[in-house]
């Protein structure tokens, strides 16, 4: 899935890298958006009660600053080992997923 979603980015023309590898087989995935000098936020996957995916604003409506979004993570990190950190480079904040933003 991982893999997708770095090819999702550079068909739209962003950067992305795999900041943290996590379990191949049942890691969720956390996205640090790098707002290149406008801050950064941290989504991480959900599902809805319907069972729809989707990600969550994890460290809020604003952009925060780095240490933050990377203390957001490391939280994450050490409830469930298996995580993978997808970082996004794109000073519009795209995220070229088809799943919500909520």
């Amino acid at each position: 899935m991982v893999q997708a979603m770095l090819r999702t980015c550079q068909t739209h023309g962003i950067a992305a890298t795999v900041a943290r590898t996590g379990d191949a087989d049942a890691g969720a995935v956390l996205v640090k958006q790098n707002l290149m000098g406008d801050g950064f936020r941290v989504l991480a996957q959900i599902r809805s009660a319907d069972g729809a995916a989707g990600w969550l604003r994890g460290t809020g409506q604003e952009a925060v600053a780095e240490a933050a979004a990377d203390a957001y993570i490391a939280r994450q990190v050490a409830r469930d080992s298996d995580v993978w950190v997808l970082e996004i480079e794109d000073r519009a904040g795209r995220l070229p997923f088809d799943e919500k933003v909520v």
